[in-house]
């Protein structure tokens, strides 16, 4: 029985890493190369699995260098996302551990009422119990990280990648309380460690509850693209029945008064009604049609901002069959890049407001080309924005390159003599090739 349960504490120990390794990857995948993924998980048997006891500092401080140390090198990510995940995990671990060995350990004494140290002399059956409860202890252990890898997985994995710079720095703000926290309690012992159970528990909550907060805001954040976007789609349709219908009263129109121009050829008249028809006309240029319901919808609305702020905007775009990105990752795109461009070309007078916009397939690849004229390189902030308000601003190349890479695609930016060229390449899935 002894050795079944020696060896169990085995598996269990080992299952462990395996789980812990894979709550961690939600946030930070591990590095692609085989031999580092095989080195971090035996490096990671040492590091989850170390159990701290009051003022033990170097315990403490060793657990965390090791602990950063196995993020840094072996998981790949922001710098922002790396600080979040040793703020979060680092404290979790060292709460649970204790709390599984410190709980344990008092069950068993108040049950086999063995003495404390062993070297006083235990019975085979007390040996037998204490390495029940050490093997209880880690199935705990095993099934708390199942349990939390389960509720966090189908939430973080799709918000982790959306979440910007300044929304992991608010994390990691967040995820300082009970990281302090958890790290004062354990080393300022208080003689009862019993008071020390409270802080773990309020470490662990408040831990993965600030990842949880920020995860419910970006899905709500999503949703309500998802109602607006439905709204543009509502408000393009009725606009184009709108258009319908006047395109068939100006076709009414427009036989009449060809029979009238007929009549009147050798007066200056016709002159002035044809400019007029010209410009009834010019109305409907806003209508481009792609070949995708969302990019049209997008650049009727670019294309009559462009015309208010006086700026020259040409589209040459194919995106038929390109139905494999998301509505939400078309409008990152394709918005924030016009939006900057327009940006951009406000700062001109306006007879030097330009924008050219080209987007189709080139080979196996979806291409899209920005080019809009600028008054000149500005030096951008860290944050990526020109803005005096970086923490509102700033998103759109950071937004447009994360959709980007989403599909395995590159973005790259250029500037010229007064000019700006954002240019991106998104690789084709086989299935939407022709």
């Amino acid at each position: 029985m002894m050795l079944f349960l020696k060896i169990l504490s085995f598996f269990l120990d080992w299952f462990y890493v395996f789980t812990f390794l894979n709550v961690i990857h939600i946030f930070l995948p591990l590095r692609p190369n085989f031999y580092l993924r095989l080195a971090a998980f035996f490096v990671c048997n040492f590091v989850s699995t170390v159990v701290i006891y009051s003022n033990d500092l170097p315990g403490l401080v060793g657990a965390l260098l090791g602990f950063s140390l196995m993020i840094l090198v072996f998981h790949w990510g922001y710098w922002a996302k790396k600080i979040t995940t040793i703020l979060v995990f680092y404290p979790t671990v060292i709460a649970v551990n204790y709390l599984m060995q410190d709980i344990g350990a008092r069950c068993f004494f108040w049950i086999s009422k063995a003495p404390v140290e062993e070297s006083m002399g235990w019975s085979s059956w007390q040996l037998l119990l204490s390495t029940a409860f050490y093997a209880l202890s880690l199935l705990l252990r095993l099934l708390f990280w199942i349990v939390l890898w389960l509720l966090l997985r189908k939430s973080l994995f799709r918000t982790a990648p959306n979440l910007t710079g300044n929304m992991w720095r608010m994390v990691d703000l967040l995820a300082l309380a009970p990281f302090t926290a958890i790290f004062t309690i354990i080393y300022f012992m208080p003689k009862n460690p019993l008071v020390v159970y409270p802080i773990c528990f309020a470490s662990i909550f408040s831990s993965f509850g600030c990842i949880y907060l920020v995860s419910y805001i970006c899905v709500s954040m999503e949703t309500a693209y998802h109602a607006q976007e439905l709204e543009q789609k509502q408000a393009y349709y009725q606009q184009r029945q709108n258009a319908e219908e006047r395109v068939r009263a100006l076709y009414h129109d427009m036989k009449n008064h060809l029979l009238v121009l007929e009549r009147q050829l050798a007066t200056p008249e016709p002159l002035e009604m044809i400019e007029k028809l010209q410009q009834e006309v010019a109305s409907y240029e806003d209508y481009i049609h792609t070949g995708n319901d969302i990019l049209d919808i997008i650049l009727a609305e670019k294309a009559a901002l462009a015309r208010e702020k006086q700026i020259a905007f040409s589209v040459a775009a194919d995106l038929k069959g390109m139905d494999f990105m998301e509505p939400l990752d078309i409008s990152a795109i394709f918005g924030n890049g016009l939006d900057n461009a327009m940006e951009a070309s406000e700062q001109l007078e306006e007879g030097a407001r330009g924008i050219l916009l080209k987007a189709g397939k080139v080979q196996q690849f979806l291409s899209i080309l920005i080019v809009n004229n600028c008054a000149g390189k500005r030096k951008a902030s860290h944050h990526g924005t020109t803005k005096q308000d970086p923490f509102f601003h700033g998103f759109g190349i950071p937004n447009m390159k994360k959709a980007v890479a989403k599909y395995g695609g590159q973005l790259t930016t250029r500037y010229g003599k007064g000019t700006f060229t954002l240019k991106i390449l998104i690789p084709i899935p086989l299935l939407h090739n022709d």
